[in-house]
């Protein structure tokens, strides 16, 4: 067992706001999958509202390619409905969307990491500008260092881009785990065999209470990012094992956390 105690972060919408670039990559990626069907003038360059309000449904990146399709797709209920009643039913709006399209969430998500691989090569620094850290977060994580807590940055983001991000915004994290690694719940577990897990920082409250659970991470204490991508009213009414943490609780010292 590692002595020193390890604090596991997620990355999009707890340490980087990064809706510009998500938008970017997801369209990009889309018009590249629809080739000659495709009509450029159809996806605006700016963030549609439909692609910002969904994001907090969001839980792997090929979904934000395939929301990108929907929103220039005839019959697709996010044109016919909206995006809110789209919400009501994500996973099942979703899996129609898939079958519409003829798509695989596989090939979506390997175009996705294709675009961003080749936006980092050609203009890097125009792909790093496109993500803003929440303010403060870079200098309050590297502090846990010297206040003797290790801390593990965990995400459905591909680790290849998510260490260009850390690297940009001067984050050290102990360990860095990406999509390839597996789910969140599985590299907990493994985490919780070889180190004191002292917390897992998450904006997404399902995420959180699949966590919860699991087995051997009942007692794992649980904050729900309240700066991140939360869903209208996630933040009231939390179960009493997830503790909604703000900004500016999370910039003070751990202790004052709960």
């Amino acid at each position: 067992m590692i002595s020193r105690p390890l604090l596991v972060f997620d990355f999009d919408g707890v340490i980087v706001d990064g809706i510009c670039e998500y938008w970017w990559s997801s369209r990009k990626a889309c018009l590249r999958l629809l080739g000659k069907e495709s009509n450029a003038s159809e996806l605006p360059e700016v963030v549609p509202e439909e692609f910002r309000k969904l994001r907090p449904w969001v839980h792997h990146g090929w979904e934000m390619v395939l929301i990108a399709a929907e929103l220039i797709r005839p019959n697709s209920p996010l044109r016919l409905i909206r995006e809110q009643s789209f919400s009501k039913n994500y996973q099942k709006h979703c899996k129609a969307a898939l079958n519409a399209w003829n798509w695989e969430p596989k090939h979506l998500q390997k175009t996705l990491d294709d675009v961003r691989r080749e936006a980092i090569c050609t203009n890097k620094k125009n792909w790093l500008a496109s993500h803003k850290a929440f303010p403060g977060v870079p200098k309050r994580l590297n502090e846990l260092h010297n206040e003797g807590y290790d801390f593990a940055v965990l995400t459905t983001k591909s680790s290849e881009f998510t260490a260009e991000l850390l690297d940009h915004f001067q984050i050290k994290p102990t360990l860095l785990f990406g999509y390839e690694s597996g789910s969140k719940p599985n590299v907990l577990v493994q985490l919780s065999k070889s180190h004191v897990l002292k917390g897992f920082i998450e904006d997404r409250l399902s995420t959180l209470k699949t966590v919860l659970n699991t087995n051997q991470l009942e007692s794992l204490p649980c904050y729900l990012a309240g700066w991140g991508y939360l869903k209208d009213g996630e933040s009231k009414n939390l179960p009493s094992n997830i503790q909604l943490i703000d900004i500016k609780t999370f910039l003070t010292p751990l202790a004052s956390w709960s």
